[in-house]
């Protein structure tokens, strides 16, 4: 079932756990991660990356996960990530998704709370709501990390903005990290406490150590951003069909493999971060 961003997170707020959300770039990605929520019974979101939404791909992948949504036995968000302005946002919204993500993480502090004002108060008028960030999450290229969220900061930034959600950087970063990341789990319930008990959101779950995953939840964690693994799972096994002599020309037959790949895997985070058997 298709439910909005307020309603899957206040599900992970009432049971102390937390959703993961899965970036998904075709039809197969989408498909392998409903398999596993479904399996799991498990309630998931769904998120597209915001250069989906600039380009034509966007058009052609939204109806898929929103029928998929629709069809699902398990609560299904569709969520844009990452949105940098009020183009992919409108975009997101007239292709049917059911969350926002609003970062202006990169702009000065005034600047990064007007802009994810404009499109919470926007995004108010459709009854979706708006995940914002605080401290820049970069990548795992980059030559150095940003400062780390400042409780104080995003007690005024949540209070300024009305966000559902707010990303943080506690030493997260995106794609895969080349040695284990040390996340601040103090830092995480600080801001919790800071924030009165905001939801808060790990992006860069690719390659961050159970453990520290699961002690974040504890913290105050409740949505957990997996991108960079979900194409790793699907392109490592693409990779394995094609050198095989015999595999078959059909493209539908071809992909049941890297389908089924991204749902194992999505299954490994679903029970990491507390999900299995939550869905109501």
């Amino acid at each position: 079932m298709l439910v909005n961003f307020k309603q899957i997170i206040g599900m992970a707020e009432e049971g102390g756990y937390c959703i993961p959300a899965f970036n998904v770039y075709n039809m197969e990605t989408c498909m392998g991660a409903i398999k596993a929520a479904e399996e799991l019974k498990a309630p998931v979101i769904l998120q597209v990356y915001p250069r989906l939404f600039k380009e034509e791909a966007g058009y052609y992948l939204s109806p898929v996960v929103v029928a998929a949504a629709h069809k699902a036995s398990v609560p299904v968000c569709f969520h844009l990530d990452h949105g940098p302005t009020e183009l992919e946002v409108t975009r997101a919204l007239r292709y049917g998704a059911t969350g926002i993500m609003l970062d202006g993480s990169a702009l000065p502090f005034d600047e990064n709370i007007a802009l994810t004002k404009r499109v919470v108060d926007l995004c108010s008028y459709v009854d979706v709501q708006v995940e914002g960030e605080l401290g820049h999450v970069g990548t795992v290229n980059d030559d150095s990390m940003d400062e780390f969220t400042v409780p104080e900061d995003a007690k005024k930034f949540v209070e300024a903005t009305g966000v559902t959600a707010l990303a943080v950087l506690v030493g997260n970063a995106h794609g895969r990290y080349k040695k284990p990341p040390k996340i601040d789990i103090g830092r995480i319930a600080d801001i919790r406490k800071a924030t009165n008990g905001t939801a808060l959101v790990l992006h860069g779950g690719s390659g961050i150590p159970d453990e520290a995953i699961k002690e974040a939840v504890k913290a105050g964690i409740r949505k957990l951003n997996v991108a960079t693994d979900v194409c790793y799972a699907f392109l490592d096994c693409v990779q394995e069909e094609v050198v095989k002599p015999d595999r078959t020309v059909a493209v539908d037959n071809f992909m049941k493999k890297p389908i089924e790949a991204v749902k194992v895997f999505a299954e490994t985070k679903i029970k990491l971060v507390g999900a299995e058997g939550k869905a109501k």
